[in-house]
């Protein structure tokens, strides 16, 4: 007993567990922090094709055809006698290409046989004063009201040196007109007209109008300084290069 009350002091103190400490390394932030939540991405709408029209090609230049030559009249029968004129000689042109497919060789030789120049010039006076000498006869047809006919015309005042008028020559258009229509085409009056109607086509005439034939006792202005004086006689070569009966 009493070696156990005078035992040592540390025999009486109480034992303590000793507390170990565990060197860990601290968490860094990143682990300690839940890890974050991924936004779900929304899905993207599709790209839509462009509904943009693409600009249209440009247009391509077709190479002029052999047509100038006779746009001028088409357009002239317009100014002159309407839009009825001008799609008439449009139809004579395209039935005029039908025609000529459809004629034999026979027969272009023969209206071509026809056609005679005269050896002999003769006048011929008609009642009503006009006065013509047939130059070359024509093989083809007569014009006739409603037709038409393209013409090669030269007319001067009696004992005038330069002409009011004149298609002949190289470069100068023909005229154009239809038989019966008013107003006439620059340069014609109506002596010419009737002198037409016993004409054929490829045949020449110099024909000689009186003032009531032709623009009368007040004369005429025929524009770009050339006037025509008044009750003037009048000196004409008339050539009829082609006729054609106009379509229905």
């Amino acid at each position: 007993m009493a070696s156990i009350l005078g035992s040592p002091a540390f025999l009486i103190r109480p034992f303590t567990k000793p507390q170990l400490a565990c060197s860990q390394p601290p968490r860094s932030q990143s682990q300690s922090q839940p890890p974050p939540v991924e936004s779900q991405s929304q899905p993207q709408p599709l790209a839509q094709p462009s509904t943009a029209t693409p600009p249209p090609p440009a247009p391509q230049q077709k190479p002029k055809l052999g047509s100038d030559s006779t746009d001028w009249i088409t357009s002239s029968l317009t100014r002159r006698f309407g839009l009825g004129a001008g799609l008439a000689w449009v139809g004579f042109l395209a039935a005029g290409v039908v025609s000529e497919q459809i004629k034999t060789r026979f027969e272009v030789s023969q209206e071509q046989a026809n056609t005679k120049v005269l050896d002999k010039e003769e006048e011929v006076v008609l009642p009503n004063g006009i006065r013509y000498t047939e130059l070359r006869v024509g093989g083809g047809g007569s014009p006739r009201p409603g037709d038409l006919v393209v013409i090669d015309l030269q007319g001067k005042v009696v004992g005038a040196v330069e002409a009011f008028v004149d298609t002949f020559g190289e470069g100068k258009r023909p005229l154009a007109l239809v038989m019966g229509s008013r107003p006439y085409t620059k340069g014609m009056c109506e002596g010419v007209e009737y002198v037409l109607r016993s004409m054929k086509a490829g045949g020449q005439r110099r024909v000689t109008v009186p003032p009531a034939l032709g623009f009368g006792d007040e004369g005429a202005d025929l524009g770009s300084g050339v006037r025509i004086p008044p009750a003037a006689t009048l000196e004409f070569v008339v050539q009829v290069d082609k006729v054609s009966i106009a379509p229905s």
